[in-house]
């Protein structure tokens, strides 16, 4: 199965650019942590167009798809991304939760950039991430990404830093902080951060 490729509109190529503006100068300005939650969370909310583009590391492969389109989801699209979200380990496919997306899509917009994420760790099976457990103290026993819920992600050109801030204060969810691995992991768990 290959992800197909979707030539709808990009929301940031349509955006206000008003909105764009003001987004930007936060970052450039470095006030990021200066935007209340509700600004935040209300800032992407009225978008009719949902679009990813997602590349990755372990596999290879790249999808760019619109996976929200007219007040739904479309259930093809999630199919791509779940299968593109897949345990590489395994090929284990799992459904992953739309909240994560939607955390995805706005990070990226409060950033500002129209570029793929890198995903590092997508959905993992109880298998996976025991094995990874034996291998590492930084995994979680009961970690979101069995559940579909979690992601960890990097950028080409933008620091896990930038990204980390950013996802703080779009305040959603898990944050975590791995310097040291050059990532950033996002859960649609509760709100809470960690670095490690």
């Amino acid at each position: 199965m290959n992800p197909s490729i979707s030539n709808s509109p990009n929301p940031t190529d349509v955006a206000n650019p008003g909105r764009r503006g003001f987004i930007k100068t936060l970052v450039a300005s470095s006030a990021i942590t200066l935007v209340t939650p509700k600004l935040a969370q209300a800032t992407f909310s009225g978008f009719d167009v949902k679009r990813l583009a997602l590349e990755h590391h372990h596999t290879g492969a790249s999808i760019d798809v619109t996976y929200y389109e007219n007040g739904r989801y479309l259930k093809d699209a999630l199919h791509e991304i779940n299968f593109f979200m897949r345990d590489y380990h395994n090929n284990l496919v799992h459904p992953v939760d739309p909240a994560l997306l939607d955390q995805l899509h706005d990070l990226k917009l409060f950033l500002g950039v129209n570029k793929p994420f890198h995903v590092v760790s997508g959905y993992r099976s109880p298998e996976t991430n025991a094995s990874l457990r034996r291998h590492s103290h930084g995994v979680a026993k009961h970690s979101l990404h069995m559940e579909g819920k979690a992601i960890d992600i990097r950028m080409e050109g933008v620091a896990v830093k930038s990204i980390r801030d950013a996802a703080l204060t779009l305040q959603r969810g898990g944050v975590g902080y791995y310097p040291n691995e050059n990532f950033v992991h996002l859960d649609s768990g509760d709100i809470r951060t960690w670095r490690r």
